[in-house]
């Protein structure tokens, strides 16, 4: 297990579940709304492995990749998309499935997540694979691996300052 590659699951299995309720359009509520928890638990759950295992470790070895300048830099970047999506997840919630409302919240969580990504496999992973022995990563990515189990279920998701969670980590 190499936190980087789980990490990269995670995103396609993201992405696949966001396909998915791209297809159900005009299904009943009841169909949605087991997928949508499913996906907003792995949402979730993944940003808080990331924040627990991740990126205090990349604060620790990484230097910046992908256009940022530093470790702190990409790290304070993804705790403020991380908020953006928790944002967007409790934007879906406001509304009751298959409602155009609820699609329209769907799309932006899609595109705040998919713009996450993205930026997270070009910088921090980047940056991660680039510094950090082989040996960490296998031991992260059980930890992470156990941690998502731990907690399939879900969490109580909270914002995090990302001035503060970058600082914390220094």
């Amino acid at each position: 297990m190499d936190i980087v590659e789980v990490i990269l699951y995670d995103h396609h299995e993201q992405r696949r579940r966001f396909a998915l309720l791209d297809e159900m359009h005009g299904c009943e509520p009841s169909d949605l709304e087991p997928v949508w928890k499913q996906l907003r638990i792995l949402l979730e759950v993944h940003a808080k492995a990331e924040e627990e295992l991740f990126y205090p470790a990349l604060m620790e070895l990484g230097t910046g990749a992908g256009g940022k300048d530093s470790a702190g830099d990409e790290t304070e970047d993804a705790i403020h998309d991380h908020n953006e999506i928790r944002d967007a997840i409790g934007e879906v919630t406001r509304h009751p499935a298959g409602t155009p409302q609820w699609w329209d919240a769907i799309a932006k969580l899609n595109e705040a997540n998919g713009d996450h990504m993205a930026e997270e496999e070009r910088e921090g992973l980047t940056d991660f694979r680039q510094h950090a022995s082989l040996e960490l990563r296998h031991r992260l990515g059980l930890s992470f691996s156990i941690f998502e189990s731990a907690h399939a279920a879900g969490i109580e998701p909270h914002d995090i300052d990302p001035d503060e969670y970058v600082h914390e980590h220094e």
